[in-house]
């Protein structure tokens, strides 16, 4: 009877005040959370049932704030062939992964090219027989044999961020039949290639542009050597673009 009572309780979203419907709570380690205010996390976040109010209240600012980077953000180049896609900004070096057709409205985490830690294409198989049914009703194999193959495409990119460190997503599968055959060879099989030279694509595309950004970051962070300007003459730091600080003219040749 007291536990039934409990489960009975009212509570209330210790976010945004408003009384939580039956089953309606989403618990955290030492509160409360309405569906609502949950919806505003971060897709990729997994860790909620563990998280302090604090925790999560830090969140929901990082996503708030997430917002503008988003209005921000202008599309250069798109990857994937599935409904979740693999958006990037060149110009600012940021990218987002989202399955939204309004993908404004659904606030993706913006993250940094160089925040990509590491990513991979995982291809997982599995092989079954296909049977026929007899004269007899009895379930029997073809001669020769046929089987069923199916493959499975998952991107996997690992970031840094506070809030989660892996992306996770399908872009498709490929699967057929075929009778036993000691030459097989999934590359014959146009489904099972699209999918993976876009999966390819991904990895190599977010592992270059990676490697550029966090060379740019290098250079930025790199301390500046002070040169004569062939310019004006003057002993100058170069800025950010190579000029001189006082004449503005390239000191870069």
């Amino acid at each position: 009877m007291g536990l039934f009572s409990k489960f009975l309780e009212k509570k209330v979203c210790d976010f945004c005040g408003e009384e939580i419907k039956l089953l309606g709570n989403r618990k955290l380690e030492d509160g409360n959370m309405c569906k609502n205010c949950a919806s505003k996390l971060s897709p990729w976040f997994s860790e909620r049932r563990s998280s302090t109010i604090a925790e999560i209240q830090e969140q929901l600012d990082y996503r708030e704030a997430n917002k503008d980077k988003v209005e921000a953000f202008n599309v250069t180049r798109t990857l994937g062939l599935s409904s979740t896609k693999v958006l990037i900004d060149e110009n600012a070096g940021n990218f987002i992964v989202t399955s939204a057709r309004d993908w404004k409205k659904a606030n993706p985490d913006v993250m940094k090219l160089s925040d990509v830690t590491a990513a991979n294409l995982i291809i997982t198989d599995s092989k079954s027989e296909v049977m026929r049914t007899d004269k007899d009703g009895k379930r029997v194999s073809y001669m020769p044999k046929r089987y069923e193959y199916r493959y499975n495409f998952t991107v996997k990119i690992n970031v840094n961020n506070p809030y989660f460190n892996e992306i996770s997503f399908g872009i498709g599968s490929a699967e057929w039949e075929e009778s036993m055959n000691i030459n097989f060879n999934p590359y014959n099989h146009a489904e099972y290639v699209n999918k993976k030279n876009a999966g390819d694509d991904i990895v190599r595309e977010l592992t270059m542009a990676r490697s550029e950004a966090r060379a740019q970051v290098v250079r930025e962070q790199a301390p500046k050597q002070a040169v004569t300007c062939p310019w004006c003459g003057a002993t100058t730091t170069p800025d950010a673009n190579g000029c001189c600080e006082y004449c503005g003219g390239s000191v870069n040749g």
